[in-house]
């Protein structure tokens, strides 16, 4: 596809600084446009190897308006895989990626380059195959140093084999598994780390607790909602809760 061509579906040479985020990924996505989508478009790419996305602009004059155009693209889906086994699911979302749109799939031509956001099109993470959980689709947001976005980010709970009310045959459940803040793209938090390690058992930690850069706003208006809360018996249902991990895995995500 030709810068002209580009340029005329609403694209343009987008060149962002390279300064880093808190939760930039050393990932580089690789992309192609399509100039078509649908039912019947998709199958196509994905029985090419390749993963439907799409990127979206907002109004830079005021980011709380609605979307003001997008892209649609295609990805590798053996890059994305790759991906997803280093940068855990649960944190995709709160991860900033570089993305390079090229003109056709190994071409040198490059059209449009920049910082993204992954972010939530559905109630899931990102639209996987229930069967095989192959992603199907992505959803991307420029991410542009300076702007603010919106972002889910994971709670992970750290401290539980030190916790009181667990070592009193208490458990820890689980009231949220994420909480939602208005970042700076420098200051994008991967994850969010609760240690519950001095809760007894009937304490609850609130959202109002959770430490995070002062830059962070949190979109809750009710902060006295309880994260988490150690309880004497163990729920029926009871969220499983994500535990800080000190692994290669945790360490691939910067």
């Amino acid at each position: 596809m030709s810068r002209r061509l580009w340029a005329a579906l609403g694209g343009g040479l987008r060149r962002t600084s390279t300064a880093r985020s808190s939760s930039a990924s050393y990932h580089t996505i690789q992309a192609i446009p399509r100039e078509h989508c649908g039912p019947r478009v998709a199958p196509k790419d994905r029985a090419q190897g390749r993963i439907p996305a799409v990127v979206f602009s907002r109004d830079e004059r005021d980011p709380s308006k609605p979307v003001s155009r997008k892209h649609l693209l295609t990805t590798e889906r053996k890059q994305i895989k790759s991906i997803l086994k280093q940068v855990q699911l649960p944190f995709f979302c709160s991860t900033t990626f570089h993305l390079q749109i090229r003109a056709g799939s190994g071409s040198c031509h490059l059209l449009e380059s920049g910082v993204v956001l992954p972010i939530k099109a559905r109630l899931d993470l990102v639209h996987r195959n229930a069967e095989t959980g192959d992603v199907l689709n992505l959803v991307f947001q420029w991410a542009e140093e300076g702007s603010e976005v919106n972002v889910d980010v994971p709670v992970v709970f750290k401290g539980l084999d030190l916790c009181l009310g667990i070592k009193k045959g208490g458990h820890l459940n689980v009231l949220r598994e994420s909480l939602t803040y208005r970042c700076p793209v420098e200051h994008i938090p991967p994850k969010i780390e609760v240690d519950v390690s001095n809760l007894d058992i009937g304490d609850r930690l609130f959202m109002r607790n959770v430490e995070v850069h002062p830059s962070l706003k949190l979109l809750s208006k009710v902060e006295e909602m309880p994260v988490c809360k150690v309880v004497t018996a163990k729920p029926k249902i009871s969220k499983q809760p994500v535990v800080a991990m000190k692994s290669e895995e945790e360490l691939a995500i910067v």
